[in-house]
């Protein structure tokens, strides 16, 4: 299939008042798409036996991934419910997992497919989703969910993440053959949660994980919401695994609360290691009482693959998801003060998978010839305005193919 997108605007460079960025250069090409890759950018393109997308000069940016989100249990699609308090904390919703997500078995899959179909609107070529595993639903979610995922097979790509959210050892030691049937169905990452606080034993719990990890030659993805020292004990405890085994699969951290509180010196020593051990790290910018602003920037700029999520849309554990990743990157922007073109443009980087079209120093270094044609149109005129005004995605193209369209009033740089 070969799909020509005529009258695309796409950044080639800053403009610069002595060495400040005051604006992104913008230029409008046509776009020849073949086969799921770019195959021409030029200003003029004719060819014959291709889909013809005038675009309006609409802004071209890479397509979002979503790389930390739950859809197995969710309230998303369905009446609204907002969570309680939970005066215990993660126990509480442990407890109440217990009870609510054999209840919903029922709508899990319709459930899921509303949270796909709204990811792929909001301009998502990937999914990342941790997926329960615990002793009341067992495997029953893995199965719903690669279910539901495989039949967009054509759409996105995804992970799947075997997730222990009621911990590894506190469910006895006839959990972990329902964790390994899990990982025997395809899921292609083992996930874990704050081992010291859920299993009390940080060391254990870490060990098991990468011996499935390898076992299973899967990626791990843990969650750690435990602060301070506690927090930078148990990522010290999973570098030392991955160095004493050469462990080379994806590890990623998601939350890493530890970061907004650590002393400098004890973060920068914490980050220099990550970095050196290729360890990535997944965030929602969460807001809420306490030090829980990581320094983002910071970290990438040391060498630590950051990424966004939502999480949730909406769930027992959360209302505020909205699966928006534009919105997403808005908030995080203004949580950081960032209100100039190059800070802002320069963050899209952490919805995309490091992809911006422009590097540091305002070289166009995407779309290229030969990469991967996964993009949005947008009513935007620089990937800074896209952030900063919110605007409106038009269309979502996925390995060449368009997967969504919707009108919208086509107002650019007055948006």
């Amino acid at each position: 299939m070969r799909l020509l997108l005529k009258n695309v605007r796409l950044e080639t460079g800053y403009l610069y008042d002595h060495t400040f960025v005051t604006a992104t250069k913008t230029n409008i090409f046509d776009v020849l798409i073949e086969n799921g890759v770019f195959i021409e950018i030029a200003p003029k393109i004719e060819v014959s036996n291709a889909v013809v997308i005038d675009t309006k000069k609409q802004l071209l940016v890479p397509s979002f991934k979503e790389m930390h989100t739950h859809i197995d249990k969710t309230y998303f699609s369905g009446e609204w419910k907002a969570p309680t308090v939970p005066t215990e904390g993660i126990f509480s919703r442990l407890k109440e997992e217990a009870l609510l997500l054999p209840k919903q078995l029922h709508v899990a899959e319709d459930r899921a497919h509303a949270m796909v179909q709204h990811y792929i609107k909001k301009g998502h070529t990937h999914i990342r989703t941790h997926v329960n595993v615990d002793p009341q639903i067992e495997t029953k979610h893995i199965e719903i969910v690669k279910h539901v995922l495989e039949s967009y097979q054509d759409q996105i790509t995804y992970e799947i993440v075997a997730f222990p959210q009621h911990g590894l050892l506190r469910n006895g030691p006839s959990f972990l053959s329902i964790l390994e049937k899990a990982l025997q169905l395809g899921a292609t990452h083992i996930g874990g949660i704050d081992p010291a606080l859920v299993d009390r034993n940080s060391r254990e719990v870490i060990k098991i994980t990468f011996d499935l990890a390898e076992k299973y030659e899967v990626g791990i993805d843990i969650h750690l919401h435990e602060q301070n020292t506690l927090g930078e004990f148990d990522i010290q405890q999973i570098l030392n695994e991955m160095e004493q085994r050469s462990f080379k699969k994806d590890v990623t951290i998601s939350h890493a609360f530890v970061f907004a509180d650590l002393p400098e010196k004890s973060l920068d020593q914490l980050i220099s290691r990550m970095a050196a051990n290729q360890v990535g790290l997944t965030t929602t910018i969460p807001i809420g009482p306490g030090p829980i602003t990581i320094p983002v920037k910071y970290l990438y700029d040391q060498g630590v693959k950051v990424s966004f999520g939502h999480d949730s849309l909406v769930d027992h554990w959360s209302p505020f998801g909205s699966g928006d990743t534009i919105q997403k990157l808005n908030q995080f922007i203004e949580r950081f003060g960032y209100i100039d073109e190059w800070h802002i443009g320069q963050s899209l980087k952490y919805a995309t998978g490091g992809i911006t079209p422009l590097n540091h120093a305002g070289e166009q270094q995407w779309p290229k010839v030969g990469d991967t044609a996964n993009v949005l149109l947008v009513d935007a005129v620089s990937s800074a305005h896209l952030i900063a005004r919110q605007c409106p995605i038009s269309t979502v193209i996925s390995n060449g193919k368009v997967i969504h369209e919707e009108e919208i009033d086509l107002k650019g740089d007055f948006r």
